[in-house]
């Protein structure tokens, strides 16, 4: 097995000292603000981008808040290909502003549009309103496409963690509604097992910084009811059928809870004939992407997504 990073060893060790509580042993208003905070100590600078602006995208809840990127250099006028983007944290924690610095670094990189999506979290409003705020902003965006200096036809899904797993669940849903027509789904270490049943939870799942109890806290505030855990929409790797969904390219982290179930749904993809690029950083822990301040993988790693985000969009100009 490879050897853990010497910078996440670094993090680990401080994680370690840290007189914080556990996301698990505090309410989610409470967890959602540890995770911004600390989230922003590991962060690195935002960069510079052309334009960052709020829009309102419709929603079966309601007006779902999305925040617009476009690369630095973009021309005002100009349809650029375009990234819809949901942010990790279980379901219940994360927001627009946690995952700022990866969005606007994935529109750089990729000389794309980004939109990030705030969808409902738990417990406020459990499953399945997150995966209907998630299929509902894609469809919108990809409709008003040219109002927002977007091309609809150049348009990709991603995220991270649950993020990931709203964009794996995006992807077979705009395949049977034959519209819209994505060209990429980047899955950056994707929850797609709700049984919580892969090894790598039990070998990874204390000590790297998402635990084993983190996840069934998630879980149990984002699918209180065990009958869900079953349904594909909260575990993808359950779909009855991948096949004719988006490309993808999926990320794992070797020391990641959900390496396994992540590496599993690459090999279902593939197996049904849908195009998959891997990458594991072996090194890595769970939700590096959004500790560039003190993981240089982060930064090697969005480099990787923007450039599988550029060659879908650039295959299919």
């Amino acid at each position: 097995m490879t050897p853990l990073d010497p910078q996440a060893a670094a993090l680990l060790e401080r994680a370690a000292r840290s007189p914080l509580p556990a996301y698990s042993e505090v309410p989610p208003r409470v967890a959602r603000r540890l995770y911004r905070d600390t989230r922003a100590v590991l962060a690195p600078d935002p960069p510079p981008v052309a334009s960052v602006r709020l829009v309102l995208a419709d929603g079966p809840g309601g007006p779902i808040p999305v925040r617009a990127y476009r690369p630095q250099g973009a021309a005002d006028g100009a349809r650029l290909p375009a990234l819809v983007y949901f942010h990790g944290g279980g379901w219940v924690i994360g927001d627009l502003d946690t995952h700022d610095v990866v969005c606007r670094t994935l529109a750089n990189g990729a000389r794309c549009a980004v939109f990030s999506v705030e969808y409902r979290k738990a417990p406020e409003a459990p499953f399945p309103a997150a995966v209907e705020d998630a299929i509902a902003a894609t469809a919108w965006i990809a409709a008003n496409a040219s109002a927002l200096g977007a091309d609809a036809a150049r348009l990709a899904v991603g995220g991270d963690s649950a993020g990931g797993n709203l964009a794996a669940v995006t992807a077979p849903a705009a395949r049977d509604a034959g519209a819209p027509n994505l060209v990429l789904q980047l899955l950056i270490y994707p929850a797609t097992d709700q049984r919580m049943g892969h090894a790598s939870i039990e070998r990874n799942g204390e000590g790297y910084l998402l635990t084993k109890a983190a996840m069934r806290y998630f879980r149990g505030h984002y699918l209180p009811r065990e009958s869900d855990w079953l349904d594909w929409r909260a575990s993808p790797l359950l779909a009855p059928r991948l096949a004719g969904v988006a490309p993808a390219f999926v990320l794992t982290a070797g020391y990641d809870p959900l390496l396994d179930e992540g590496r599993a749904y690459a090999e279902r993809l593939r197996g049904e004939g849908v195009a998959v690029e891997y990458r594991c950083y072996e090194g890595m822990v769970h939700g590096f992407i959004t500790m560039g301040r003190v993981l240089d993988a982060a930064h090697a790693a969005l480099a990787d997504c923007a450039a599988a985000a550029a060659r879908a969009f650039a295959s299919n100009a």
